[in-house]
């Protein structure tokens, strides 16, 4: 029998009794010494992944019931998105949903995913004022045309905003995978770069593991999902019951030493998605507590 961690019970037993039989040997200063030196360095190795939500998980729901959900799942981290009233467009909507969230404990991280897909300043410039407004430095963005990345990187270097270019799978003409945001992207300031959507990368055919170690320093917000078939979309289910390698997602994170956000965005069940997100967050919790690490 192998457990979450790849571990069987007989090695476990095995190297237990090795460990304990070492211990016995060894003197009780070289032991302690010892204890301490492995508690040093699980202390300094360790890299914690850090769990949010997408507000799109929601999007059907209030922004009072999305905080409600947020307290129920003891989460405070939140990407948000100008749906419903989540994280409106408008200035006055926009701080009373910051005043809201900041009255719950819950701070916001990032927001998107937002268009980008006209190419003017004065179509731009407002979407980059309402992310400052939120005192945000990750804007999650859809849709920018290639030709439009030179302006794109201009409000980029005007507001020191990072810019999550967001891939959505064989659909998308423009960016059906992270590899193609990097492509584009190379080159210009380290602040332009990609929100990696799990779902969305494998359904694209590429290999979401690869894509992180890639991406690396340009990864500035990460969208999960699990799918059970790579090749349908509706195929989507709570993270751990599909075929998603959310362990290996985990460890490229933290090989590649990413600062961002994992985000659940949870798009099936919209009407009572809740089951669906705890279970999502149980299981990566899991994933992370047989790596060693807390979320």
């Amino acid at each position: 029998m192998t457990g979450a961690g790849g571990v069987s019970r007989r090695g476990f037993l095995t190297g237990a009794a090795g460990a304990v039989g070492t211990a016995v040997l060894m003197p009780r200063g070289a032991r302690a010494e010892g204890l301490a030196a492995r508690a040093e360095e699980k202390a300094t190795t360790a890299s914690p992944i850090r769990l949010g939500m997408a507000s799109y998980t929601f999007r059907d729901f209030t922004r009072a019931q999305l905080i409600g959900y947020m307290k129920e799942l003891e989460l405070t981290a939140l990407n948000a998105k100008d749906a419903k009233d989540h994280l409106p467009m408008d200035p006055a909507g926009e701080a009373q949903a910051l005043a809201d969230y900041q009255a719950a404990g819950i701070r916001l991280h990032a927001a998107g995913v937002v268009s980008l897909a006209v190419d003017s300043d004065e179509d731009m410039r407002p979407k980059f004022e309402y992310i400052r407004r939120a005192g945000l430095k990750v804007m999650v963005a859809g849709d920018p045309k290639p030709a439009a990345l030179p302006r794109v990187e201009k409000f980029v270097k005007e507001y020191d905003i990072r810019v999550a270019i967001h891939n959505h799978g064989p659909e998308d003409k423009l960016w059906p995978s992270p590899l193609t945001v990097l492509e584009a992207v190379k080159g210009m300031d380290a602040r332009l770069g990609c929100c990696i959507d799990a779902g969305h990368t494998v359904r694209a055919g590429t290999d979401v593991v690869e894509a992180v170690h890639a991406v690396g320093p340009r990864l500035f917000n990460m969208h999960m999902k699990d799918l059970t078939d790579f090749h349908d979309k509706a195929s989507q289910v709570a993270v751990g019951d599909g075929k998603m390698p959310v362990r290996g997602i985990f460890e490229a994170l933290r090989a590649i030493r990413y600062p961002g956000y994992v985000d659940l965005e949870y798009e099936v069940h919209e009407d009572d998605p809740m089951p669906g997100v705890t279970k999502s967050f149980a299981y990566m919790q899991g994933v992370l507590a047989g790596m060693g690490l807390t979320a």
